[in-house]
Parts: C-alpha cells; structure tokens; sequence
C-alpha cells in the first residue's frame, strides 16, 4: 500500500478517477454496439463464439425450464436453505410502501400531482467469470419485484459447455424469475437496450460487470436508462489506534479478491499506515490529522464502501455525504453488505458516490407529473402566459390558450 499526501498529483488522479476512459476500449465497445443494432441475433451469436468460447444457436440463448429445474440437481440440497435468510434480510429492507401519490390542488381549481408506475421491462446483468456472482441475482432481482417491474429479464454469459452457473439458475427459480439469456459482456448490453429477435428490449438495465459492460451501458443510455457506470469494486476504512489492525489489514486485502479491487486506508495512526504499506500489496494510505481531516479525505474520495473504525463511528458518519455505503465499528465487515444484510451491494463506484446512490426501489419507479386547470384558472394566468410565450417567439403556444377563453 503506497502512502500518499492530499497534495501530491497522485491524489488528484485518485479523486478523478472515473473520468479516466479508455478509447481502445470506447472503440471496441462502439463496434460491438453498432454491430448488434444492426444485425441482432446473428451480431450477438457471433460475439458469444468470439469472447466466450461457445456456439450457440438463436433457440440456445434462453434458457429452458428445463434447465432451470435441473439446477437443483448440481447443487447441495442445503443450497436454498442456506441463501434463505439472506434474501429475507432483502425483501425486508425493501419491503417498505411504494411512493405515495402527490396531490396539490388550489382554489381556482388547479390541479398539480405526481404519479408514480413501475418500469415495466428491466434487464439485470449478471457477471460470469471466473466465479459467478449468485448474490447479485437477489441484490437486484428483489428490490425490482418490491418496486413493482412485472418483466425481470436476466442475462449471464454461458459456461464454455453452453451452460448457465446452477447457482444463479436455482437463486433465478427460488424468486421466481425465468427468463434467462446465455450472454455477456457489452453484446449482452446492447442486445437488452435494442433488442434483438430473440432477446427483448428492456427500459432499463441494471447490474455490474467489468470495463467494457461499464462502457457498453454509457453508450446505449438514452435509448434505455442505467443505474450507474460501475468500476473496479472499492474500500475506504477510517481507522484511529483504536482499530484492530488485523480487521483493517483482512478488510483491505479481502477488496483485492475483485479483478482491480481498490483499498483505500484513511488513519491518524502512523503505526497502522507502516503496518498496511508492508502488508498490503496495492491501493492508497493517507495519514490525516484528526477525525475532521479524515472525513474530508472520505468525502473526497467518494469511496463504494467506507469502514469506519473508530470509538464513536455514528458521529462520524452523519458527517460522511458522499458514500455507497457506510459500514460501522469493529464487526460490520463490507462482507455482510455484499451477502446478507440487506441493502443492495450495487453501489457507485469511482467517486460517483458523489452524486450517485445504491439500488433502491427509486430506481424501478417512472414519476409522471399530473396537471389539470378550469378555464378560471387558466383565465388567472392569461397575461403571463402571453408574456412569456412572446418573449420566447412562441406566439402558437399562447394560441391554444386564447382559443379556450374567447
């Protein structure tokens, strides 16, 4: 781990992060796009043979019932009462009331409101690899059903004999989720956000995935929305000489497991900082001076995940604003986040946690403002009306309401 001052341009990159982009991978990504847009299933067979090693025909990408009821058959019989507790943890934590309909109406008899719907189609990436991620199925699945989406599409590359991890096909049946496509990567973006004649376009894509998904999501946003550009998975840990080193040493090695994993250290401890630059191959020490100069740091960083170990934790963290999650004291490792606490572990990476939030129910709901006036309200407003529609050259838009009142 590689100490580093809060002046140095190191820091600067590090703040900046998600600004950083690749074009050779921006232009293989746009190839890939364009080439789904165009040619649909046999773009998309042709990307699955090249990237994961598989033939496949139009009727292989979705998986069958078959095959998802023969999941059970691959799996220790203990599987699903295992999982049982921590999808339970996450229907609980999303099992909170919709939006509540807004409703403002004024004397004259204008009426202004907000209705809330659930996005009707969504497509849930979820990354293969090297392991697949099975509790990603239920961080994003579940909090998609609570919203309301009555369409859940799911997409996982294909193993390199053609078939989907058992895991996720058994967690996919346990939720009751049974569309499936064999696909991956940006192919598996693009054939969400356009379509193709075997794979339905969906309005909204979720989920992680590597450095061409992330890039194959901000290219197609606009013709469906994204929850967010994800990168390499993060860890920030504020820790005073209070800490136990060896949590904050396991927790900072435990993000490295992720392809890329950055650990961030923020510490008023000169020992703990000598410690973590022996032990702990890669990422960033700063050694601040005081709770308020490491809040600063945090805040700045913006980190995925933010440990914070020190004597009153809570008091720091309502001085934390940009976060994706806050984890506090000694026993609250990131791992309970990612696994079994509840809240979604799909969070903004790369500083975006500046602006950007965790998987909610928010993101699976559409908002439509509702409006409606008498001919009494819409007389009050007449002069305005032609003001402003003269000031913007607009003089057809005033038409419509002077029709209505002559």
């Amino acid at each position: 781990m590689k100490i580093i001052s809060t002046t140095s341009k190191e820091w600067q990159r590090l703040c900046t992060r998600q600004l950083v982009r690749k074009q050779r991978i921006e232009q293989r990504v746009r190839d890939i796009v364009d080439s789904i847009y165009k040619h649909g299933d046999e773009a998309l067979l042709r990307y699955t043979r090249r990237f994961d090693k598989v033939k496949l025909s139009s009727k292989q990408l979705r998986v069958t019932e078959a095959e998802i009821s023969g999941a059970f058959q691959h799996l220790d019989p203990k599987f699903a009462l295992r999982l049982k507790s921590a999808i339970q943890n996450v229907q609980v934590f999303y099992g909170r009331s919709r939006l509540k309909p807004v409703r403002l109406v004024d004397g004259d008899g204008v009426l202004l409101g907000e209705k809330f719907d659930p996005i009707e189609r969504v497509g849930i990436y979820i990354p293969g690899g090297t392991a697949s991620l099975v509790s990603t199925v239920y961080m994003t699945v579940i909090p998609a059903q609570r919203a309301g989406v009555k369409r859940i599409i799911l997409a996982t590359p294909p193993r390199k004999d053609g078939s989907v991890d058992p895991h996720i096909l058994a967690v996919a049946s346990l939720l009751g989720v049974d569309e499936i496509y064999k696909m991956g990567g940006a192919q598996a973006i693009a054939a969400f956000a356009f379509g193709t004649k075997t794979v339905p376009k969906v309005d909204k894509i979720v989920g992680p995935g590597n450095a061409f998904v992330a890039e194959a999501k901000r290219q197609v946003f606009g013709f469906v929305d994204v929850d967010t550009i994800a990168g390499p998975s993060e860890i920030g840990v504020i820790a005073d000489r209070h800490a136990n080193p060896e949590y904050v040493l396991a927790d900072l090695l435990g993000e490295t497991e992720h392809a890329g994993g950055l650990g961030f250290l923020i510490t008023t401890s000169k020992a703990l900082a000598k410690m973590a630059r022996k032990q702990i191959p890669g990422g960033y020490c700063v050694v601040v001076k005081n709770q308020q100069e490491a809040i600063a740091v945090a805040n700045s960083l913006a980190p995925e995940h933010l440990e914070i170990m020190v004597r009153s934790p809570q008091k720091l963290a309502k001085r934390i604003t940009h976060a994706g999650a806050i984890f506090l004291g000694s026993y609250s490792p990131v791992t309970v986040g990612d696994y079994i606490a509840g809240p979604s572990h799909v969070l903004p990476t790369g500083g975006s946690a500046r602006a950007f939030s965790g998987l909610g129910l928010d993101d699976f709901i559409r908002r439509t403002h509702v409006i409606s006036y008498t001919k009494k309200a819409l007389e009050r407003f007449r002069e305005p009306l032609e003001q402003l529609t003269t000031i913007e050259g607009l003089p057809r838009h005033f038409d419509a309401v002077k029709v209505r009142l002559t």
